[in-house]
């Protein structure tokens, strides 16, 4: 599989999660909701890793990798800690599309951070996305 169908499955799954979620966090602290998903994914997650025979290469991860992998789970935590809340006190069909507005800060540090292009295709879609994020959710 390449990248694109990998990536609206990915993009399908989270919209699954907005639903789900949003059922999920009814009645609950939102995050004791966030702790309890965490540790369904972590099983989920290494049981594919397990699978796969996967965990052998955990001896050859570079420090720097664990450092960005780290950084990227504080990252992860602060969004779905701040995603799950607003899920709790909001609409899911208007959270949803604001938390997509992540599309927008992903071209942006992309370009800023990693160097990638910003063609006028890329910054035309960025801008229309983003303004499509707004619609939706006002």
């Amino acid at each position: 599989m390449n990248w694109f169908p990998a990536a609206l499955l990915s993009a399908f799954f989270a919209g699954l999660t907005a639903i789900l979620a949003k059922i999920g966090v009814e009645g609950v602290n939102s995050n004791l909701a966030t702790a309890i998903r965490t540790v369904f994914i972590l099983a989920f997650a290494w049981a594919i890793v397990l699978w796969q025979g996967k965990a052998g290469e955990l001896a050859s991860i570079s420090n720097k990798t664990w450092l960005f992998l780290f950084l990227s789970a504080i990252a992860t935590a602060c969004s779905w800690i701040f995603y799950f809340y607003a899920l709790k006190i909001g609409a899911a069909s208007k959270v949803g599309p604001i938390d997509k507005l992540s599309l927008v800060f992903t071209v942006v540090l992309a370009a800023l951070i990693l160097g990638e292009s910003l063609t006028f295709k890329v910054v035309a879609g960025t801008i229309l996305m983003a303004a499509g994020a707004v619609l939706i959710a006002i």
